[in-house]
């Protein structure tokens, strides 16, 4: 994370569902309460998905929830999709990746950089049971060597 990056929310499901593969960098489409609700804090992208559609990337059940201090009129929809903007030779390269490799494109996380929403997108494929089982081994593994060094030191 470089200067001047505040992150809002993080997809930790991301990690433990899926191998994540290639990283962007898209801005998000938004309307000026939405952007109010991120700057508090109030979205989630856990359940959130990316999908490309006519040459165009939208973010799909991302829950921005309604800013209370803005009018009646002047609110927006919770679930409603975003579009992302990325670059025309991204959305290529994503949409072919998506197409031929049955790979998925998820936000791994939401933050603000130099006052403008960004979104980390990751293509990623899914993780079977024997996967999540190899990963959660690893890191009990990881944990026990790490806890006998600390041990050993003292």
């Amino acid at each position: 994370m470089s200067e001047g990056e505040k992150t809002i929310a993080t997809n930790r499901r991301a990690r433990h569902e899926y191998f994540l593969e290639e990283h962007f960098e898209a801005g998000v489409a938004l309307l000026g309460s939405e952007v109010k609700s991120i700057r508090s804090g109030s979205v989630s992208i856990a359940e959130a998905y990316a999908t490309v559609r006519d040459g165009e990337v939208f973010l799909v059940s991302a829950s921005i929830e309604p800013y209370l201090e803005a009018g009646r009129g002047a609110n927006h929809e919770r679930n409603r999709e975003r579009k992302l903007l990325l670059h025309r030779a991204e959305i290529a390269r994503i949409d072919k990746r998506v197409a031929e490799r049955g790979q998925t494109l998820i936000p791994v996380r939401l933050y603000l950089k130099g006052g403008r929403v960004k979104v980390e997108l990751a293509l990623a494929r899914g993780k079977d049971v024997r996967d999540k089982r190899a990963t959660m081994a690893g890191r009990d593994a990881r944990r026990e060597i790490d806890r006998a060094l600390k041990e050993r030191s003292r």
